[in-house]
């Protein structure tokens, strides 16, 4: 069995998306139907910058996601690759949860771009800068992880707010938490705690107002069918009901990405082979966490034609 899995943010940098615009008219037509749908050159901030402006949460989660669509489209219009034949099942890491659900049929392209550049502005406003902040700790584990949270917390916000893979989990909340909690991380045996460069504690109860906003947007632009079930990201368990995925992504705003567990997960429903569409992030998090699972990530045209070869 396969799973097609999407990167989250983090993974976008100049230059995404050139090559394959170069090469493909499959790929030039996914950045177009993005621009149309935000009203914004965005393909060109992706493939020229400034890095500043394609860092804003609002810029980075619709080109992420239209990079890996695009890697999608040239598989399926150049190398005669289906989604729905090639794979049983699609997950995503974060905002990469609603690129599998376009890649899946329940979101068009123009709908995602559009719910990803209001969920990035939603999650940018919903904490004023520097009042919430993240952190990875590296050499830790959920049960490290979660002492640590809870003992750094002291009557403010510190949480889990991704289990990446068993060596890698990442807290969220007020900013003086979090400065606590790297403070005290040799206290609880982990390696090392490190302040991330963003601009909001995401997956926190500080995206309180965030998830209330993606709430109403997804009741105006619901999800449809599926044509590949998801493992969504705060259950790490299947999900094909639309109705019940729209509830999940609005809890996604302020829950648990749950990404070791769904490595997991998807590894005892029978999963052997994970293919990342791009970016080259999730896949060692996958084979650290879940062993015997075959990871590609595929990016380049050269990775698209190697993995033709292979499917």
């Amino acid at each position: 069995m396969r799973a097609f899995v999407f990167p989250g943010q983090g993974s976008q940098k100049v230059g995404m998306g050139r090559e394959l615009a170069e090469a493909s008219a499959a790929a030039r037509e996914v950045f177009e139907e993005v621009d149309d749908a935000l009203g914004q050159k965005l393909f060109q901030m992706m493939t020229q910058g400034p890095e500043e402006a394609l860092m804003l949460t609002e810029n980075a989660q619709p080109a992420i996601m239209a990079h890996a669509i695009a890697v999608l489209r040239v598989l399926k219009k150049e190398g005669g690759i289906s989604l729905p034949e090639k794979a049983d099942f699609v997950a995503g890491h974060s905002l990469g949860e609603y690129s599998a659900l376009c890649a899946s049929g329940a979101f068009s392209l123009a709908d995602t771009a559009r719910l990803l550049k209001l969920r990035g502005q939603a999650m940018q406003v919903a904490v004023p800068v520097g009042i919430g902040a993240m952190a990875a700790l590296l050499g830790a584990d959920i049960d490290k992880a979660t002492a640590l949270a809870e003992a750094a917390a002291q009557g403010e916000v510190c949480t889990v707010a991704n289990d990446n893979d068993p060596g890698q989990v990442v807290l969220s909340g007020h900013t003086a938490a979090i400065g606590r909690a790297i403070a005290m991380v040799k206290d609880f045996g982990i390696k090392r705690g490190m302040l991330l460069p963003v601009s909001a504690p995401f997956h926190c109860p500080l995206m309180q107002g965030a998830a209330d906003d993606m709430a109403e947007a997804l009741d105006q632009t619901p999800p449809g069918a599926l044509r590949v079930a998801l493992f969504a990201n705060v259950t790490a368990a299947v999900a094909t009901d639309p109705a019940e995925i729209k509830r999940l992504l609005v809890e996604q705003v302020t829950g648990r990405v749950r990404w070791r567990e769904t490595a997991i997960a998807m590894k005892e429903a029978g999963v052997e082979r994970v293919v990342e569409l791009g970016a080259k992030v999730l896949g060692p998090m996958i084979t650290r966490s879940a062993n015997d699972v075959a990871v590609t990530s595929v990016v380049s045209m050269a990775d698209i034609e190697a993995l033709v070869k292979e499917l």
